[in-house]
């Protein structure tokens, strides 16, 4: 018998032998019809993303703050902002791997202590050297979720509903976005000193313990459990989530093939084989360069409404704080629509739909914005320009790349590495997110404001291009067949 919280599952031992009527735990879970317990994993799962989204969007509000109380410099605030964003990478790209070898249910759990653990740390730093070590150790945190996380949804969903419930997963970052809003307006308004910076990084650790006490009831992943050689166990949780009678087929305990650890991880040998080399380019390289332009334009869209003289500088004081942050919260609203679309679009109208539209529409509204930017008054005479522009790229952002490059990675790489590609894919996103976030400033004062736009707006057409050319379609799809041995005939041979 496991119990996890309140879930108890029962292990009979003869379930492993094929009953009559029993079906392949892989074909069970493939097939199966979506129930109580599948919604209570995936809102668990999902709540990782959600702590994601709340210090994304924090830290954008802090930063001011902390500008003014530790005296740090324009670099040292890039660095602060930087730094959860390349311990996000190395989390998931050097540490992402362990999943496959540990199993998703153990990291599962103990990331989120590191998350509490560091973000302590943050409250309690001293000068801006050990608040950007506590921002970096609490990325890898953060990183480490994010395949381990997709890897076990993967795993457990339903063909027929998996893409709906991946993106609908990656939205609750929107979600911890507009909480992350919500928390620092209420902490300036309540506290309105240079030192509230400190409630705000800490106040993720609430949420954070709430999930650690909640992620207990967890099982680990059944294909997970079959191919390590745990069947009765993988059988027991296979039933539990789909009601029926299975077993352990030989293509369900598939001999797993270790991912190599530590440094070798970041260019394991295993994803850039012939016939992984695609859907890592496919994967990651997407991902990679839609992060660029959405968290340098996410932290910094405060810092934009001001150069549009919408908001007074954000850096002035806590009253043009508040402002920057309600605006931009007001904006962020289009990051919830956007998911939502995603997720009543994704079966319908399939991933890469989504992902070359999105990146098109991206386009679109980073333009728009240059276009604001460089007309006679700039954006402040222009404010309809403006305000479009945010809503189409924030909106298209969410609905079509923000929500693809998440689920992608999770579905066209098999068991055995789907963690340690899903884990290379998102540390190829933070690292783009971390050359967004650095460079984003520094370009912002050194060219014109529009010619920064649309330099973006041409790496997300790049983006497109590279959807279009590497993709692979695993929309009404069984895992087996989208990341198994027929996944080659699911698109052209790009190799």
């Amino acid at each position: 018998m496991l119990a996890e919280s309140g879930i108890t599952i029962v292990i009979d031992m003869a379930k492993s032998i094929p009953a009559d009527g029993a079906i392949p735990i892989g074909e069970a879970l493939d097939n199966a019809k979506m129930s109580k317990l599948h919604v209570t994993f995936w809102f668990l799962g999902g709540l990782g993303i959600m702590l994601d989204g709340f210090d994304f969007f924090i830290i954008g509000v802090a930063n001011p703050l902390i500008k003014e109380d530790l005296g740090a410099s324009s670099v040292e605030t890039g660095l602060i902002s930087t730094a959860a964003i390349v311990g996000a990478f190395v989390g998931a790209t050097f540490l992402g791997p362990l999943g496959d070898k540990l199993g998703r249910q153990r990291i599962f759990r103990y990331d989120l202590v590191m998350f509490v653990i560091f973000s302590v740390a943050c409250m309690f730093a001293w000068d801006v050297p050990s608040l950007i070590v506590a921002r970096f150790l609490l990325g890898i945190a953060i990183g480490l979720d994010y395949p381990i996380a997709a890897s076990f949804l993967a795993e457990i969903l339903p063909k027929k509903n998996r893409g709906r419930w991946l993106v609908s997963a990656f939205s609750l970052q929107a979600v911890g976005m507009l909480l992350a809003a919500i928390v620092g307006v209420v902490i300036l308004l309540a506290l309105p000193y240079d030192t509230s910076w400190r409630w705000m990084l800490g106040f993720g650790i609430v949420p954070a313990l709430i999930i650690i006490l909640l992620r207990r009831k967890v099982p680990e992943s059944p294909r997970w459990l079959a191919e390590n050689g745990q069947e009765d166990q993988a059988v027991a949780v296979t039933t539990q989530l789909t009601g029926i009678s299975t077993y352990v087929s030989k293509k369900d305990q598939k001999t797993p093939t270790r991912t190599p650890e530590g440094l070798k991880s970041l260019f394991q040998p295993a994803l850039f084989k012939k016939g992984m080399r695609r859907r890592t380019i496919f994967t990651a390289v997407p991902w990679f360069l839609m992060d660029i332009a959405t968290y340098g334009v996410g932290i910094f869209t405060p810092t934009l409404l001001a150069a549009f003289a919408i908001a007074g500088p954000n850096s002035s004081g806590i009253a043009d704080d508040i402002a920057a942050t309600e605006g931009t919260a007001a904006l962020d609203v289009f990051l919830v629509l956007g998911f939502v679309a995603a997720i009543f679009l994704v079966e319908k109208l399939g991933r890469i739909r989504l992902q070359l539209g999105g990146f098109v529409f991206m386009s679109v509204g980073l333009l728009v914005l240059a276009l604001a930017s460089a007309l006679p008054g700039g954006g402040g005479q222009h404010l309809i320009l403006v305000f479009g522009g945010f809503a189409i790229f924030n909106f298209f952002m969410n609905a079509g790349p923000n929500a693809t490059t998440y689920a992608l990675p999770a579905e066209v790489f098999p068991s055995e590495i789907r963690a340690a590609g899903h884990g290379f894919a998102a540390g190829m996103a933070k690292l783009g997110a971390a050359l967004g976030v650095f460079l984003f400033p520094i370009l912002l004062d050194s060219i014109e404001q529009w010619m920064l736009l649309s330099g973006l707006a041409v790496v997300c057409l790049i983006g497109f291009v590279v959807t279009l050319v590497y993709q692979i379609e695993p929309a009404g799809k069984s895992l087996d067949e989208v990341s198994g041995r027929k996944a080659g005939a699911l698109a052209a041979k790009v190799d």
